[in-house]
């Protein structure tokens, strides 16, 4: 990859000139600006299967894959179809469509804990009306989540929030009315005891957790902390809510409430649901879920949800993801751990794993919650990216992201992957 040129006479660099003076930070979202690896962001051209090209012309290995929609890689022939046959009968009518029932079946098919749906455009929508609902459900104000998780940018949800924030050093966002902050209960991840006071101090409507935590890089669960969190909620009459934006139709077929068999009483979902367009969903229970408008008097609407682009690229990426997909998956993302593992040699990192997600910790300890993870060593893991960028391989510009392997990802691939990061840990040697 590479043309040689310096950094100031790319077409990115004069891009990124052009696009400060109309967007903030010049980009649409804070993390695509990769100054948590001290560098200016990288303008794409157009990408195909596991591979991104640049608009300078240079060739990357892509482990972001537009932040985890993209399980099948980038412009999947059967994605195109499905997208231009739903485009040529109409892009959007605000009204039902066929192809909203068939997604609605085909995850109530696959999600233990969902018998119904309701479309949103985006994983922010789906957050904050999961919220919603299980403050009307229990008459209660107060939400528990934690340190370190990201829910979308819901105002009262961004304390203490991981992703974007915890990347530009954010600890809540100016602009959130003190009383959204008040209603919620920040706890530290993993830590059954501190679950267990909040739910017995507060109010609490609701218990919001990504049941594998992946906003601040991927940590586990340790134990039967699911379980714990599953057993406070039922003692307190909260609801447990699972934010599988992230992991939903990714680590397993039904997500990983099928892979821990924890059943949450509400399912936030997104990124794969959409099959890399914008779309989200909130589900649960019938008797849950008719509580929204217009079966029930909780209000939730959006005017481009369950938009028919969407819906066609969601159906069939989800109908493309059966047991050899998972088991191909799951290979690929044990090859990449393994590989980085030995790439690192005597370096100080972790590296954590689950079915397509992957987070290497520039820790000397294993990692279990936020505050493990902002210990880490976050200027040698700017380094080490910025050294990967140099040698063709796009990984996440943050610690505090998950890489997303794919299903278009081959041991090629990984073996690109691991010579790229093990001249990177040479180069941080010098």
């Amino acid at each position: 990859m590479g043309s040689g040129a310096r950094v100031g006479d790319t077409r990115s660099a004069e891009l990124y000139r052009r696009a400060v003076k109309v967007l903030p930070g010049g980009v649409n979202s804070p993390v695509r600006a990769m100054r948590a690896i001290g560098r200016d962001p990288i303008f794409v051209d157009h990408a195909h299967g596991a591979e991104l090209v640049d608009v300078d012309g240079n060739v990357y290995v892509d482990w972001v894959c537009s932040w985890g929609p993209l399980i099948h890689g980038h412009a999947h022939p059967a994605l195109l179809e499905a997208l231009r046959a739903a485009a040529e009968r109409g892009t959007t009518f605000g009204a039902p469509t066929p192809a909203e029932v068939e997604l609605a079946e085909e995850v109530a098919a696959r999600m233990p804990a969902v018998e119904m749906l309701r479309m949103t455009s985006s994983g922010t929508e789906a957050s904050m009306s999961a919220i919603r609902l299980a403050r009307a459900v229990t008459g209660r104000e107060k939400t528990v989540k934690f340190a370190g998780a990201y829910h979308g940018h819901v105002d009262g949800l961004l304390a203490e929030a991981g992703s974007g924030l915890a990347t530009q050093g954010i600890p809540a966002s100016p602009g959130v009315p003190a009383a959204a902050a008040a209603a919620t209960v920040v706890v530290p991840w993993n830590d059954p005891e501190a679950v267990s006071r909040a739910a017995a101090e507060h109010d609490v409507a609701a218990i919001l957790a990504e049941p594998y935590a992946a906003n601040m890089g991927l940590v586990p669960p340790r134990g039967e902390f699911l379980d714990h969190l599953r057993a406070v909620a039922d003692e307190h009459g909260a609801l447990l809510v699972f934010d599988e934006v992230i992991t939903g139709f990714r680590v397993a077929r039904g997500g990983a409430q099928e892979l821990c068999d924890v059943l949450p009483d509400l399912t936030v979902m997104g990124k794969v649901l959409g099959g890399g367009l914008p779309a989200a969903a909130l589900g649960g229970p019938h008797a849950l879920m008719e509580r929204l408008a217009p079966a029930g008097d909780v209000y939730q609407a959006g005017t481009l949800s369950g938009n028919p682009l969407a819906v066609a690229a969601g159906l069939t990426a989800l109908r493309m993801l059966d047991d050899v997909a998972y088991a191909r998956l799951a290979a690929t993302t044990n090859e990449l751990a393994d590989g980085l593992r030995s790439a690192a040699g005597a370096h100080p990192v972790q590296v954590v794993g689950a079915p397509g997600l992957l987070t290497l910790f520039f820790s000397a300890e294993p990692v279990h919650d936020y505050a493990g993870a902002a210990a880490c060593d976050l200027q040698a893991y700017g380094a080490w990216c910025r050294g990967l960028l140099a040698r063709g391989v796009y990984a996440p510009p943050s610690q505090f992201e998950a890489w997303f392997p794919s299903l278009a990802h081959t041991s090629e691939h990984v073996a690109r992957t691991v010579e790229a990061a093990q001249a990177a840990f040479r180069e941080l040697d010098r």
